[in-house]
């Protein structure tokens, strides 16, 4: 029988193309080039590495992919100072340049994974010999000095290339806008792994700072970025000085990006124009919150704010939320709603006006309170890392506290009510410390410190009458383990703080309930209950709070993979009649958790048990509390 030739040699060629092109599953093994750096940047620029899950090839695609990582892992490797090394790469155990790979490949059953081996000698380390510079710098700029580099290190590329930026950034620090530090020309020696290095620098003439513009605004004034910009015309040329006004704009929290643009030369006059490209945030945002905690119970709210009133930056903030949901330490729902409105530049620059008026709802086992409260607060920011502030502030409220027990016709122990009206007037002033460096409290803090000082003078109209006042203080520190240890930045911090109050003035029970000290909860003792910590009423569980109260907190913090991270800290504090550590009063807590870091802060869930719980029955400290919430817990 005889068959068209033709038709059967397309199908036999269909046949090996489309099983050529079936995708070749692999996996990569990176051998070490006995450096964690290296090792992290051959990883990072493998396409066999980075492409592998993504990108599915073919047999033949899968030998094209190992041979331009060949000369793209050699780069790398002189980037490190070995020029004579070289990447050895095999599929299979195979050579890339046998011929037979491609068929070996595609012959295999479908499915089968193939094992790409990928290993480096590394040769000599080159080293640094000669460095010239061409050029003149001005006596202003230790030229050598500032490319900090030396004979007989390393010859990295990146520290080179670091080192002419360095230098460039330092003559346009001096004003030189149109300095220029070309790429280092290398020359390798023909008798010794070393290489000389020119650099060649053209400086030009000195510049200051030409006509400033400001392009897409739409609904905030102009006048107050001219009148906040931190740089004006005439002023010299600093890249610094542009980028410290480029953030502090960014910080009025109306801006989505503030981009800079700077002339490609001078003006007749000598300056470099300048121009700032705005775009700016939607006028309105509305957000939500929750949080739980086995003590306090769930709450949730909305919050709806105007960040551009009247097109200066002023800000308009509705919130209300619900608390009190449920928890151990509650007797019913509660409420906390909100109206705030913030002037900024209020009269001077960094110095802001804010009104605010609330009304607040808590039902506790400590005390049940009904308030509305009215506030106007002067803030003042005195540099990059304080700040004051000082206002009035005024609360008419309704407190309800059990205060002692009596016995019911059953025989049952029943609490007794009291009942008081308070009309509170006070003057709170707050000094603010804070070098975290972070826009917002919600932010992940790795290193600084936080600190604030308030001292609350205040007039309290109710029964009995009192006048007293009330300082605190609270400090919180963040220490990178990575100054320490051989470990990646910000992977792992060890964080504390430390809290001290103490009111004067009023003895215990004559401050109102609200005003006094209470510890427990996520922001003093973890694994003890919200306001649990102290004296209670006699013949009661009810905590009666004290006039002082000292407590700390260390904790340990590590983040694993992209998202993930955990904790474990301890905690111990007490409330007493003095600003006095009293060991046998002190409780202590200890426990962890576990975090979900989201580009808005870490989502927290904590643990916690008391591990000296006051005895007797009736206590309100429980077995063990936990806290989920936004944000870390200081």
């Amino acid at each position: 029988m005889k068959f068209p030739l033709l038709p059967v040699l397309v199908a036999l060629l269909a046949c090996a193309a489309a099983h050529a092109a079936d995708p070749q599953p692999y996996k990569v093994e990176l051998a070490t080039a006995g450096n964690d750096d290296i090792d992290e940047a051959l990883k990072a620029t493998s396409d066999l590495n980075t492409l592998r899950k993504t990108a599915p090839v073919s047999p033949f695609g899968l030998i094209a992919r190992a041979r331009s990582d060949v000369d793209r892992l050699k780069t790398v490797l002189e980037s490190f100072g070995y020029y004579e090394s070289g990447v050895i790469v095999k599929i299979n155990g195979v050579l890339l340049t046998e011929p037979s790979l491609g068929e070996t490949l595609t012959a295999s059953p479908k499915g089968n994974v193939a094992t790409v081996n990928v290993s480096f000698t590394l040769g000599t380390l080159y080293t640094l010999r000669q460095i010239d510079i061409q050029g003149e710098a001005p006596e202003s700029v230790d030229a050598r000095t500032t490319l900090g580099l030396k004979s007989g290190q390393p010859a990295v590329a990146a520290d080179v290339l670091a080192a002419g930026a360095r230098l460039q950034s330092a003559l346009q620090e001096q004003g030189y806008a149109f300095a220029r530090v070309d790429p280092p020309v290398a020359y390798e020696a023909a008798d010794a792994p070393v290489l000389d290095l020119t650099f060649q620098v053209l400086v030009g003439a000195k510049a200051t700072i030409g006509e400033i513009h400001i392009e897409g605004l739409q609904r905030v004034h102009e006048r107050l970025l001219r009148h906040r910009l931190l740089m004006h015309s005439g002023d010299v040329f600093r890249p610094s000085q542009i980028e410290r006004a480029r953030r502090d704009l960014l910080a009025l929290n109306v801006f989505a990006q503030v981009t800079v643009q700077t002339g490609a030369e001078a003006d007749a006059s000598g300056g470099v124009p300048i121009t700032f490209k705005i775009r700016e945030r939607p006028r309105h945002a509305v957000t939500v919150n929750a949080a739980f905690s086995s003590d306090l119970g769930g709450s949730g709210g909305s919050t709806w704010t105007d960040r551009n009133v009247f097109g200066n930056a002023e800000q308009l903030t509705f919130a209300a939320s619900v608390i009190n949901l449920g928890g151990s330490n509650t007797t019913g729902l509660g409420y906390d709603t909100g109206i705030k409105y913030l002037r900024p530049e209020f009269l001077h620059r960094d110095q802001s006006l804010q009104f605010a008026i609330g009304a607040l709802k808590q039902q506790l086992q400590a005390y049940n309170q009904t308030a509305k409260t009215a506030s106007v607060t002067l803030s003042r920011k005195l540099s990059s890392v304080w700040s004051l502030s000082a206002g009035l502030a005024s609360s008419i409220e309704q407190i309800t506290q059990i205060t002692s027990a009596t016995t019911n016709p059953a025989g049952h122990l029943v609490g007794v009510p009291l009942t008081i009206d308070y009309t509170l007037a006070a003057m709170p002033i707050t000094a603010s410390y804070d070098s975290t460096n972070l826009p917002t409290p919600l932010d992940d803090p790795r290193h600084g410190l936080r600190g604030s000082l308030t001292v609350t003078p205040t007039l309290a109209l109710g029964h009995p009458n009192s006048t007293f006042i009330i300082t605190q203080l609270k400090v919180a520190a963040y220490f990178d383990l990575h100054n320490l240890l051989p470990i990646a930045p910000g992977r792992s911090v060890l964080a504390g703080r430390t809290l001290a109050g103490v009111a004067q003035g009023a003895g215990q029970l004559s401050l109102p309930p609200d005003q006094r000290f209470y510890a427990g909860g996520s922001g003093t003792i973890r694994g003890y209950a919200y306001q649990s910590v102290g004296p209670i009423f006699p013949g009661t569980a009810i905590p009666i709070g004290g006039t002082a109260i000292t407590a700390a907190g260390l904790e340990f913090r590590q983040r694993f993979g992209t998202n993930w991270g955990a904790a474990v800290f301890a905690d111990g504090g007490q409330t007493s009649a003095k600003l006095k550590l009293v060991p046998s009063q002190l409780q202590v807590g200890a426990g962890a958790g576990v975090r979900y870091y989201t580009p808005i802060g870490p989502i927290r869930f904590d643990v916690a048990l008391p591990l000296n719980p006051s005895p007797g029955e009736g206590s309100l400290q429980g077995h063990f509390q936990f806290y989920i919430g936004l944000g870390q817990a200081f």
